[in-house]
């Protein structure tokens, strides 16, 4: 009998070292030099796509080291970086190294987190993931929960599972197209927009949210909240749960969480934390006042690629009791699937917690991560990037030529404002939405955008734990450069 196979897809114990050496050499220089790129080259897709070629499907096979270093080449040399110093747009961290080892590895061994008998170590990772994050977060580790892509997804579950636990007896079984009552949702004003694709999504409809207007501090105002949510129960409406924002996406204000909670227990509603960027922070002793009310959570939503600096993709669900996602997630037991009961006890099969049935091994970076930096590393990663946000607010502040909008958490939203032209507010706002697309193409930094009681604000997110304090000024210094620019630009084109 034949006991080997050649197949045109394995790789040689030799090629495979040579070529990882070389990949790993490259990567090892792509990250110590990060700094010394532009933020991004600025090509159009058009561009891109040259670079790339338009060949057709290859019909024969190319060497490994050939087709891994110039892959290599296209990603490193024409993508945006991330991980650059003076990347503040959205909420991508810099990403640990220790992640993309993770990720190797993880490759490698290939499990399938979705069901124990699959992945029996890779389970009992994630499972001791989940406990650490809720311990890092200050909520009980009892907390149950499952990793998932990013901020959607993870919001999504909650959702889904506060719509199947706190609706309708029967929804289950019958759908919630025959109910008469209308299931209400509430949130601020700022929250992100999953909210809404949630509720397409899962049968709501955008007209059963309830977008709660902001006090001056950003956060959602509570006394509103209350009244819109009298107001539905007089109409006959099913009030469902309540969304509370840990560091909102736009200017990263929190909530008062606390005060959500106890409206939530008044009403007998599901609460809701939507903490998928800032409630990291949590982890900080000083702000631990800031995040009072976390513990009364029926289910948050935090993501380890935003502010615990892991690789995409990896965001997390948190559900206080989790036979909640049980219930939700764990009705279909396909006689195909023989994940049944241990000797010892009844296996955790993840694809009972989730919408996903073959998962991807996700918690290995977080988990690495975690243990390489510990409690004491993040708190002291995650405060300088504070610090280095309120930095950024001051250097603002101080200047004749910028206005300093907001600061909360580690983002701050500012403007670029000329002194002769600093009443027009129609003006401003057009000058720094074009700031703010000469910034983003210059290579240089790479800021988005916040809008901001009617003002159209560049926004920094200091997510990043390669940023110095030398960025911040150097940052500060071009932005009033290109708003010059951008101002004689739009002279310019006024007179055309």
């Amino acid at each position: 009998m034949i006991n080997s196979r050649v197949s045109p897809i394995e790789v040689s114990k030799e090629d495979f070292r040579k070529t990882g050496y070389q990949l790993i050499d490259a990567i090892a220089d792509f990250i110590h030099n990060i700094r010394e790129r532009p933020v991004t080259t600025g090509e159009s897709p058009k561009q891109i796509q040259t670079v790339l070629g338009a060949s057709p499907l290859p019909e024969e096979g190319a060497p490994v080291e050939e087709i891994v270093m110039k892959a290599a080449s296209l990603l490193m040399n024409h993508s945006l970086l991330n991980g650059h110093p003076k990347f503040y747009g959205y909420i991508t961290s810099s990403a640990a190294p220790i992640g993309a080892l993770a990720d190797l590895l993880a490759s490698a061994v290939n499990p399938n987190v979705g069901a124990n008998i699959l992945s029996p170590m890779a389970t009992e990772i994630e499972k001791q993931t989940i406990r650490w994050l809720a311990e890092f977060i200050g909520v009980s580790p009892t907390y149950g929960g499952i990793l998932v892509s990013g901020g959607n997804m993870a919001n999504f579950t909650c959702f889904l599972n506060a719509r199947i636990i706190n609706g309708p007896k029967g929804s289950r079984a019958n759908g919630i197209s025959n109910e008469n009552q209308r299931l209400m949702v509430y949130c601020s004003k700022a929250t992100h927009t999953w909210v809404e694709k949630a509720a397409v999504l899962f049968g709501l409809g955008t007209n059963s949210i309830r977008w709660i207007e902001l006090e001056n501090s950003g956060k959602m105002n509570r006394d509103l909240l209350e009244e819109a949510i009298k107001e539905d129960i007089d109409k006959g409406n099913h009030p469902l749960m309540v969304i509370g924002n840990a560091g909102d996406v736009s200017t990263g204000a929190v909530d008062d969480l606390k005060g959500i909670a106890s409206i939530c227990r008044k009403y007998n509603m599901w609460f809701h934390i939507d903490g998928a960027y800032g409630i990291p922070a949590a982890v900080i002793p000083q702000l631990r006042l800031m995040f009072e009310g976390i513990e009364e959570a029926d289910s948050i939503a935090l993501d380890p690629h935003k502010w615990l600096y892991s690789p995409l993709e990896a965001g997390c669900v948190l559900v206080k009791n989790a036979n909640h996602l049980l219930e939700a997630y764990s009705g279909s037991h396909p006689e195909y699937y023989n994940f049944g009961r241990s000797e010892e006890a009844v296996s955790h099969n993840f694809y009972e917690y989730g919408l996903q049935n073959s998962r991807g091994f996700r918690a290995l970076k977080v988990w690495l991560g975690l243990q390489q930096a510990g409690r004491k590393g993040y708190i002291e990663m995650i405060s300088e990037d504070i610090r280095l946000s309120r930095l950024m607010y001051a250097k603002a502040m101080e200047h004749p030529e910028l206005q300093a909008i907001t600061q909360n958490l580690s983002i701050t939203t500012f403007r670029y404002v000329p002194q002769n032209r600093n009443n027009d507010e129609t003006y401003l706002n057009k000058l720094n939405e074009t700031l703010l697309n000469a910034l983003q193409e210059s290579g240089k930094v790479f800021l988005s955008n916040a809008v901001v009681r009617g003002k159209y604000c560049l926004r920094a997110c200091i997510v990043n734990f390669r940023t110095t304090e030398k960025d911040i000024e150097e940052v500060i210094h071009f932005v009033t450069v290109v708003g010059k620019k951008a101002q004689e630009q739009l002279k310019a084109s006024s007179l055309q």
